[in-house]
């Protein structure tokens, strides 16, 4: 009995620091990138510059690429999941008639780069005029509540889930004129998940629910990232936030129109004519 009363307590005091001895991810923990420290990695980089309207030659070509953060090995998002993550991007831009083709571009090409020094170096190698880049911020925390309780079993013992895990994601996606260094526009999308596990669980749950986080977090911010552009070509009109210049060759929506009136009048005034003549 006095054997038995020991196990019981050891059992107790395994349970209050499983989430300790099972798991380093408890408590809470941030993995994030940030665009203000990749663009302007020291005082001098963040000095002034004079302001210029973007002259865009349309139409153009994008390069589409994440922020690397800057412990991006240990505990940013995995490669294969920035390419997955980003050809869902890739989709938003590729409905535009304004835009030529978009690359998509490993982070490891911005990773311990110097700001708009390294965009240009990357926005040569691809060929682009613009880049979008994608900057995170994820926060999980996972706490033990008083749910966790420790039973004995006809098979040993059982734990109930009791360890709370919420994670929290935001992303960023900010669209800048290569030449001009001038953000066009920006779009965000956010995501929070909730789920209740067993300490011995943390691990597993919590590597799922991030890409998951991440996923979902990217899917409402396509939905910003198609509003925006949508409203691009109005606010370049309207607001005048950049010039716009036409390669030899294309001609947007509204210039086809105008060539097809103008044929139109053409095979009628023809028409008249002839039938006038006879």
């Amino acid at each position: 009995m006095k054997s038995r009363i020991i196990i019981i307590i050891l059992g107790i005091a395994f349970l209050a620091s499983c989430g300790s001895i099972l798991s380093q991810n408890t408590g809470k923990k941030t993995q994030s990138s940030s665009l203000m420290d990749f663009l302007y990695p020291d005082e001098t980089s963040r000095a002034e510059h004079t302001p210029e309207i973007p002259v865009l030659k349309l139409p153009v070509k994008v390069g589409l690429a994440f922020v690397p953060s800057k412990n991006w090995q240990r505990d940013g998002i995995h490669s294969k999941d920035q390419i997955e993550l980003l050809e869902k991007v890739k989709k938003s831009f590729l409905k535009y008639d304004y835009i030529d083709r978009i690359e998509v571009i490993p982070s490891t090409y911005l990773q311990g780069g110097n700001g708009f020094t390294t965009l240009e170096q990357v926005a040569r190698l691809y060929d682009v005029d613009v880049m979008a880049l994608v900057s995170y911020d994820q926060v999980t925390q996972s706490l033990e509540n008083n749910a966790a309780l420790l039973y004995w079993t006809i098979v040993g013992m059982y734990i109930i889930p009791g360890n709370e895990n919420s994670i929290q994601t935001f992303v960023d996606t900010a669209v800048f004129d290569i030449k001009s260094k001038k953000m066009l526009f920006r779009a965000p999308g956010i995501n929070k998940l909730e789920k209740r596990t067993t300490a011995v669980g943390i691990d597993d749950t919590l590597s799922e629910k991030s890409i998951e986080g991440f996923g979902l977090a990217v899917a409402d911010m396509t939905i910003n990232l198609d509003v925006e552009l949508a409203r691009f070509k109005t606010r370049v009109k309207e607001e005048k936030i950049a010039k716009v210049e036409h390669s030899k060759g294309y001609s947007s929506g509204g210039s086809m129109s105008f060539y097809l009136l103008v044929f139109v009048l053409v095979v009628l005034t023809r028409k008249f004519t002839r039938t006038k003549i006879q």
